[in-house]
């Protein structure tokens, strides 16, 4: 789509204006003037309205545009636009910048689904002893919230963002998992196995990937995370960056349930009441480059801070994407339970 391509000036005619309209199949054409400022908006319907009144359609464009058009800027989010067109009933909204059309959204290229190549590698093959009696039969990211298994959920999201390549290591119940996903065909994906015979830890699985996998960046993601971390945007950090791999993090915070006291020898020069401090904590979900990937033998046991810490030491760029979108690692009953209140009001 090329959006230049249904500007027209006022004094344009309103045949013109049906052949723009028809011939990109964009449903709207733009009315702008020398300089591109936005003067009003034609559409079919505005074209029907016009005929009604007994126009001509050799009357100027200018006689039936809709001086008033909902625009938006460049930086509006995705879902706030589609929420906007879908509230509004229209199919198309000009990116006005200062007045200047920059740019034209529709509904039908809004809603087009992206594909990513890249593999996603799903950690899956834990105990969860934390959350027992539940998971002493059932792996945990089997564990049901919200009348889905865990691992399904995350699962969906990565489907929803464009993914179609996935890996999942097993270990505990492994045949419970695959009897779940299948090859991933009733979801048109394609889910491969990785199996641990012993725990390997979240960095030493990937020893087990195949070596016929896409020749691109992994993401990863512990099996038992909800999140709703876009997924685009962190490969397009890791990528953007050259990083050899990119760790998520999210803001944790600690009160201190105490007054802290800062002196000099016997002096008090602070006092500071129940202070909060801020931490940057993995949060579970990284991006690594097929270097690192490789790097890791099949069957060496390692986790992936420490596999992390390794490539920093030896000079590679090892980079922080810090997330502000909804994020609960399950580890323990109580997150279980508030994942059981959150995961409707989630929309995953």
């Amino acid at each position: 789509m090329n959006w230049e391509n249904v500007l027209l000036r006022q004094e344009d005619t309103i045949t013109h204006a049906l052949e723009v309209i028809d011939h990109e199949a964009l449903q709207i054409a733009l009315v702008v003037d020398q300089d591109r400022h936005l003067l009003g908006v034609v559409t079919d319907g505005d074209i029907r309205r016009g005929l009604l009144r007994k126009l001509s359609l050799d009357a100027a464009v200018s006689e039936v545009m809709n001086r008033n058009p909902i625009t938006v800027k460049t930086e509006i989010e995705k879902s706030k636009l589609i929420e906007l067109m879908e509230n509004r009933g229209i199919s198309a909204v000009p990116i006005v910048k200062d007045g200047v059309v920059v740019g034209l959204k529709t509904l039908r290229n809004v809603l087009a689904k992206p594909h990513f190549e890249n593999p996603v590698f799903l950690m899956a093959g834990g105990f969860g002893t934390r959350l027992r009696p539940l998971t002493e039969n059932c792996p945990k990211p089997m564990l049901q919230v919200g009348g889905r298994p865990m691992l399904e959920i995350v699962l969906m999201s990565f489907i929803k963002a464009g993914f179609v390549n996935f890996y999942i290591s097993l270990h505990f119940m492994p045949e419970v998992i695959r009897s779940h996903f299948g090859d991933g065909s009733q979801w048109n994906v394609h889910i491969t196995y990785v199996y641990e015979e012993n725990p390997l830890g979240t960095g030493g699985a990937l020893g087990l990937l195949p070596p016929s996998m896409p020749d691109l960046p992994i993401i990863m993601m512990n099996g038992d995370v909800l999140t709703k971390v876009h997924f685009q945007s962190l490969l397009m950090f890791h990528n953007k960056n050259s990083a050899g791999a990119t760790m998520c993090v999210t803001e944790y915070d600690h009160q201190i349930p105490y007054g802290v006291i800062t002196g000099d020898g016997s002096k008090i020069i602070d006092m500071v009441e129940k202070p909060i401090q801020r931490f940057f904590v993995n949060a579970g979900i990284y991006v690594v480059s097929q270097e690192i990937a490789r790097s890791v033998s099949a069957n060496q046991v390692i986790d992936m801070p420490t596999l992390l810490k390794q490539k920093m030491d030896a000079g590679q760029r090892v980079l922080m994407f810090p997330i502000h979108e909804y994020w609960l690692d399950i580890g323990q009953m109580d997150d279980f339970n508030r994942a059981q209140a959150d995961i409707f009001s989630l929309q995953m």
